[in-house]
């Protein structure tokens, strides 16, 4: 089996990729029919990221602080692991900003597509949902949509749903909302295209960030589920993401 040893740029990291390297070798990521990946979740997006067009799987290895959408780190039986290995099959969202200026910005989000405000005033936003008018003024600190890989990430720490894997629906939740004050945000099919719109942009500023892009003084952000071949996750079958995410719902810390 063909691998395609990747590390984030913390020592230990690196240490572990040369030791993976002596025993399994290292190929091109174009000639690897797996990529493996060392660090932790913010290192394993970056990799889906950088190679989500190749069509090739990715076995992350935690040697990170957070490491969700890691395997346990072990050196031997990596071949093995591998090919009993449980797929999860991700699907990125898309993001289109319009900014102040009149430009467009496209972005893709394994996990969350976020608004937040720029200011110490509330953000004013308008909720569409499929070109269908839900909210005409959402008075909140920001607002996120959420896929269920990234459910248990910054979406449940501002208190929304834990997503299971498979059931083909994105989370739309409030950050501090004040009105309406008893919103707690909803659960949509996956092919809901959301459309927010900044109301008194100038006076109240608001950013938007896909992942790791963020782009400031937003006046629209349309946001879809892309369709077609999603990316594949690779888990022990011990400690898939389904069970993870399923588990991380009676976790009581």
């Amino acid at each position: 089996m063909r691998f395609a040893i990747v590390a984030s740029e913390i020592e230990l990291a690196q240490q572990a990729r040369r030791k993976l390297i002596e025993r399994y070798g290292d190929v091109p990521v174009a000639e690897a029919e797996v990529i493996i990946a060392l660090g932790g979740d913010g290192f394993m997006l970056r990799t889906l990221h950088a190679h989500r067009g190749r069509g090739i799987p990715v076995y992350g290895m935690k040697l990170g602080r957070v490491g969700f959408l890691m395997n346990k780190y072990r050196q031997r039986d990596l071949v093995a692991r591998v090919a009993q290995a449980h797929v999860a099959e991700l699907h990125p969202l898309e993001m289109r900003v319009r900014d102040g200026a009149g430009k467009l910005h496209t972005a893709l989000a394994f996990n969350e597509v976020s608004l937040l405000r720029q200011s110490n005033q509330a953000a004013h936003l308008e909720i569409k949902l499929n070109g269908m008018l839900k909210l005409p003024v959402l008075i909140c600190d920001g607002i996120l949509v959420s896929t269920p890989a990234g459910s248990t990430a910054y979406n449940l720490s501002v208190h929304g749903p834990i997503l299971p894997l498979d059931a083909k629906v994105l989370a739309l939740t409030p950050i501090s909302a004040f009105r309406p004050r008893r919103w707690r945000g909803a659960i949509l099919p996956h092919r809901t295209e959301v459309r927010i719109r900044v109301l008194g942009a100038d006076k109240r500023p608001v950013s938007a960030t896909a992942d790791f892009l963020e782009v400031r003084d937003v006046h629209t952000v349309t946001v879809r589920q892309t369709e077609g071949a999603g990316l594949r996750l690779l888990f022990d079958p011990e400690h898939n993401l389904e069970q993870r995410i399923l588990d991380e719902q009676f976790a009581a810390d």
